[in-house]
């Protein structure tokens, strides 16, 4: 029993690497490539982004909120520094000069974060941030990460075809994880997520046949260099965009909290959230000084929890702590990143559907009433809208404004809490997350 146990721990430990390998490597490859960063720069990131990240869920689960919830880097703010690049010529910046008033941004809203958890007051941002919010999160980031999976999945590039071969494999993939999470006996499963990506890997390598890309591997980059992005400046626009979205994203860490405390049947503490804010707060000036996409706790993770039924703790943390080694060893992490991310984006298409199940979950604990329509679908809808509008759309306004809506999330999550706050008569009570 003993062995058994200790085998279900290793192969849930995997499980969980490849989910964090999933849902990091995309990142600082993305920003590198949007900050024009060498590649060079580009592989100390990635390898900067392993240890980080292991760090922080390994401290998070330990003494922060003290669930297996990923701590990564935060979808609201991977858009908004993807779409602050792409508008940087309207702006009047360079990439260099984006960059380091984003570090120096990014940087402030870390310290308020953790300020925000130190004096308790992250009581307030719960009662701000109430079911409505929650709800509108959780739908939101729903659609929008599964739009990017989907797009990820097929191959999709602007202005190409996608392949006929890589849209059939990566269908397939994501065809056999519902299957083995639907039709799976026992343990089986639970690891649904870990059998698609290693077989849709294999495929990909037998049948998939394409130059072989270059690596992001090399030296010439310290692994520990400040601001790579560029020198820190200060520029008001971007400096008042980057805390805006250092405030609305703490809807991460208490849509996460709640989401866990339903799945596990518990309900957390003032304590928790603070300790869950100070850290967040914490790796997220980190990430500013080098070169990084600010932190959160994933709430997508709440989908991969039930569809793996990985709710203990300790497959996490070996799993985490893994992460943090292949950071440690640059050859590791250069296998790693040799995955095909069509793959790894298929199989995570699918593990963040049950995503829209806690979404469900959470309006349906909201009373309907007439004007529950307005504060709950209005944001929603705004906010898809609003994800299916092009960057380019928005530049005939003021800079202040533009990335605040090129950004769905952004702005359905701000509407909701606008709405919510101004003309909700009665709302749900909330855990207080600051007494």
């Amino acid at each position: 029993m003993k062995r058994t146990t200790q085998l279900e721990t290793f192969l849930g430990g995997l499980q969980w690497l490849f989910f964090m390998f999933a849902n990091t490597v995309v990142v600082p490859l993305s920003i590198g490539a949007a900050y024009d960063l060498s590649g060079a720069e580009i592989a100390a990131a990635l390898q900067r982004s392993f240890l980080i990240t292991g760090a922080a869920c390994l401290l998070q689960v330990a003494i922060g909120h003290r669930y297996p919830l990923l701590e990564g880097h935060s979808g609201m703010w991977w858009g908004m520094l993807l779409g602050m690049a792409a508008s940087a010529p309207s702006l009047g910046l360079s990439l260099a000069g984006l960059g380091g008033a984003l570090s120096l941004g990014i940087i402030a809203a870390g310290l308020l974060t953790f300020v925000i958890g130190a004096t308790g007051f992250s009581g307030v941002l719960s009662r701000l941030f109430g079911p409505v919010v929650t709800c509108v999160y959780l739908f939101l980031l729903a659609l929008q990460l599964t739009l990017i999976f989907f797009k990820g999945m097929i191959g999709y590039v602007p202005g190409h075809p996608v392949r006929a071969d890589v849209l059939v494999l990566s269908v397939l993939v994501a065809v056999l994880v519902i299957v083995v999470q639907t039709k799976g006996k026992g343990a089986v499963r639970n690891y649904a997520v870990l059998i698609g990506i290693a077989a849709g890997w294999i495929a990909y390598a037998a049948w998939i046949a394409e130059p072989a890309a270059e690596s992001a591997g090399g030296g010439g980059a310290s692994l520990f260099r400040l601001f790579p992005w560029g020198a820190p400046n200060l520029e008001w626009g971007v400096f008042l965009t980057a805390m805006v979205t250092g405030l609305l994203n703490a809807s991460n860490n208490l849509a996460a909290i709640r989401g866990a405390d339903e799945l596990y049947g518990r309900r957390s503490d003032g304590a928790a959230y603070r300790r869950s804010f100070m850290l967040t707060g914490g790796f997220t000036s980190l990430a500013g000084l080098f070169g990084l996409v600010p932190y959160a706790p994933f709430t997508s993770t709440l989908g991969f929890l039930q569809t793996t039924g990985l709710l203990k703790r300790a497959p996490f943390l070996l799993g985490a702590a893994i992460f943090l080694v292949i950071g440690l060893v640059p050859p590791l992490g250069a296998h790693l990143s040799a995955m095909p991310m069509s793959v790894a984006q298929a199989v995570l298409f699918v593990a963040y559907w049950p995503l829209f199940g806690s979404a469900l979950r959470a309006a349906s604990a909201i009373p309907f009433t007439s004007g529950i329509v307005y504060r709950l679908g209005g944001p929603v809808i705004v906010g898809v809208s609003l994800m299916n509008i092009p960057a380019e759309a928005f530049l005939g306004l003021p800079p202040l404004v533009r990335p605040l809506l090129g950004n769905g999330l952004l702005m359905g999550v701000l509407i909701a809490v606008i709405t919510e706050n101004i003309f909700a008569s009665s709302r749900t009570s909330v855990p207080e997350s600051g007494g």
